[in-house]
Formats: structure tokens, sequence, C-alpha cells
């Protein structure tokens, strides 16, 4: 490349991404793990620390992810919230009817509270693997 050539474009293909969807994916993956945990102890007492545990490494994946979002330049914000603005529709519908299980199951106190949590990060996980995976993609 001379002196006078500017570099080349890349096109959204080509063009490098922090690792958004596979966090969004890992904490997604951490609160199956922890969800299956606790509803494999319902009505009973599960053991919190351990569900604990997947959940705040969770939400600091999910939060990570969200950082590196947000820092994006290049990036079809355009087409990312309007993905995410229906894929979260259908993720809300289904942590609705997880809740429900759990609170029908007679689950209280720390136990709703970690599973709420969890909930939580699975509606956004969701979505977020979604929509940054159809907006990187995208040439707006």
């Amino acid at each position: 490349m001379s002196i006078n050539q500017s570099p080349p474009v890349l096109s959204s293909v080509d063009r490098p991404y922090p690792p958004i969807a596979w966090l969004s994916t890992g904490a997604l993956a951490l609160v199956i793990v922890g969800g299956i945990l606790m509803a494999s102890y319902a009505p009973r007492k599960a053991p919190l620390g351990t569900a604990t545990g997947f959940l705040v490494t969770a939400v600091i994946l999910l939060a990570s992810a969200g950082i590196l979002l947000a820092g994006l330049k290049d990036f079809s914000r355009k087409t990312f919230i309007n993905v995410f603005k229906w894929a979260i529709f259908a993720d809300l519908v289904t942590a609705s009817m997880i809740e429900f299980a759990f609170v029908r199951d007679q689950t209280r106190g720390a136990s709703l509270l970690i599973v709420t949590g969890m909930l939580v990060v699975f509606t956004l996980s969701v979505p977020t693997t979604i929509a940054f995976t159809v907006a990187r993609f995208a040439d707006d």
C-alpha cells in the first residue's frame, strides 16, 4: 500500500467484533445450569451458594457484553434494537411462565429471588445474542 492509498473498507462480514455473542451465550448457559439446579430441588431448599455463583458469573458476562456492545462503532444499532425488541417480547412470555411455575411450586424467599435473577439474565441474554448476530451483518 502506498502513502496515497487509503486502507480498504471492510464489509460488515469482514469487520472484527468483540465476543459479545459468546459472552451473552455464556451467561445464558450459566443461568440454564443454575435454573436446572434450582428446579431439581423445588420445593425443597436448594444449595443457594452454588446457584448464586452461577447467577453472579452470568451477570458479569452479560454486563461485559453490554459494555462491549455500547462501545461498538460502525454497528447497525437500528437493526439491533429492532430485532432485540421482538426477541425480548418472546422471552418475556417464556420467563413469565417459568416464574409462575416456581411460584406455584411454593418457591419462596432467597430461592425465588435467585430464580428471578436468573430469569432476568435469560430474558436479556437470548435477545442480545440474536440481535447482535443479526445486526453485525447489517449494512445500514
